[in-house]
């Protein structure tokens, strides 16, 4: 059974324990001066802000694919990811091949994560005999992905397509990322 005295002391304990942890988490949240060792308590310096396309920048670039490609009698599946390459939506026509979700999202990847068109890998390997390349995890060197710009020239993600067979996949990403501009 606990005496007044022995809660007294457990309450104190437990009460410093949780001010040294709070400014333990408070100085390893802090900004480090590298010349002192000493934190300035400027955060700013631990992140580095970023944008990422919204589902509805999503749903737009979608729109666009689609009416791109629908004007050209093209069946397609269209994928866009945010901008570490993540899956924001995808859309795959009635009648698209059962493989080109799988493709434009790689294609949407592919061109997010090296923030250029899927195009720029798949010449890289084709121009320069670099079939090794093709190990690259995570990319799919096929044209038909291209990244994603807002009008301030911020990077948000890509959209990748599959089905229209190269040029024309790449044609529809183009007007689908020009919704964004």
């Amino acid at each position: 059974m606990l005496t007044t005295r022995k809660l007294k002391y457990s309450v104190a304990a437990l009460s410093l324990s949780v001010s040294l942890s709070l400014s333990l988490i408070s100085t390893a949240q802090a900004d480090v001066d590298k010349t002192t060792g000493e934190a300035s308590g400027n955060t700013s310096a631990l992140a580095i802000p970023q944008q990422t396309v919204s589902l509805a920048g999503a749903e737009r670039v979608m729109a666009a694919a689609l009416k791109e490609a629908r004007s050209n009698g093209w069946v397609i599946t269209v994928a866009v990811v945010d901008n570490s390459g993540e899956l924001v939506t995808l859309v795959r026509d009635d009648n698209a091949i059962a493989i080109s979700p799988s493709v434009a999202i790689g294609k949407a990847k592919t061109a997010a994560l090296l923030r250029k068109p899927s195009k720029a890998f798949e010449d890289y390997i084709n121009d320069h005999n670099k079939p090794s390349f093709l190990a690259t995890p995570g990319v799919t060197p096929l044209e038909g992905g291209v990244p994603l710009f807002l009008k301030d020239g911020s990077f948000v993600g890509a959209v990748g397509v599959s089905g229209a067979h190269g040029p024309n996949d790449s044609q529809v990403a183009e007007a689908a990322a020009a919704a964004l501009l």
